[in-house]
């Protein structure tokens, strides 16, 4: 309970006043929209919370970020959106816990905060040929499962490698590519909405995701400036 207190309490005002906002309006949306499924509403809370200290550099975001894959994973099985799931139990579930562990290995001078990294270019070469490699094979697995809007799930897949390989690089544009990815399922949540008014949360839920990885991607960059000028 005290190391919760703890992280809480490292948040600035801005930060505590972004997570109850998000907290807030998620929670809120899922209320009135009346028949919806608890555990959309407990990935969500989930899902905001990690964010927030994803945006701060800290492990126990991304740990968080491998239980909101797990819980999410589910619910896209339920609506038969193979492609999130397999894209989320399958590979951003377990690069979250890849990443947990290198951040862990990679604290910034003793702190809880990470050490921000940068890209060279065999990293960008990587993060190319590896993204559209993925996005290829599961084009093709996603194909075979007749997956309902194949052509926005399979671009999620290739938003969701980016941003979960530029986290485990320690990169800020980590929050970019996860920004990118909100857009995309902010529009697979539309059409899931179109047949089941309940998925309407959910939509919310990552406009509420994508102006949190907006964030993220100003704090992270203002850590690296302040980590690269106390060398």
């Amino acid at each position: 309970m005290g190391y919760i207190t703890k992280l809480f309490k490292s948040l600035s005002r801005f930060e505590l006043c972004l997570w109850l906002f998000s907290v807030i309006t998620v929670t809120a949306s899922f209320l009135l929209a009346g028949n919806f499924n608890p555990l959309t509403l407990i990935a969500s809370l989930i899902g905001v919370t990690s964010l927030i200290f994803i945006a701060k550099g800290y492990v126990i975001g991304e740990v968080l970020m491998v239980i909101f894959g797990l819980v999410y994973s589910i619910i896209s099985l339920q609506y038969c959106y193979y492609g999130e799931m397999i894209t989320y139990l399958g590979m951003t579930a377990p690069i979250a816990l890849m990443s947990a562990v290198s951040w862990y290995r990679h604290p910034y001078k003793n702190s809880s905060e990470v050490t921000v990294n940068s890209l060279n270019t065999l990293h960008r070469i990587l993060l190319v040929l590896l993204t559209l490699l993925v996005t290829v094979i599961f084009y093709f697995i996603l194909k075979v499962f007749d997956t309902p809007n194949l052509f926005f799930s399979t671009v999620s897949i290739a938003t969701s490698f980016a941003a979960s390989y530029l986290a485990l690089m320690r990169s800020p544009v980590y929050a970019v590519a996860y920004a990118a990815n909100d857009l995309v399922l902010i529009v697979l949540w539309i059409l899931a909405s179109i047949e089941n008014t309940s998925y309407v949360p959910v939509i919310i839920c990552f406009a509420i995701f994508f102006i949190n990885d907006i964030y993220g991607f100003v704090s992270w960059q203002k850590m690296k400036k302040r980590q690269r000028e106390d060398i």
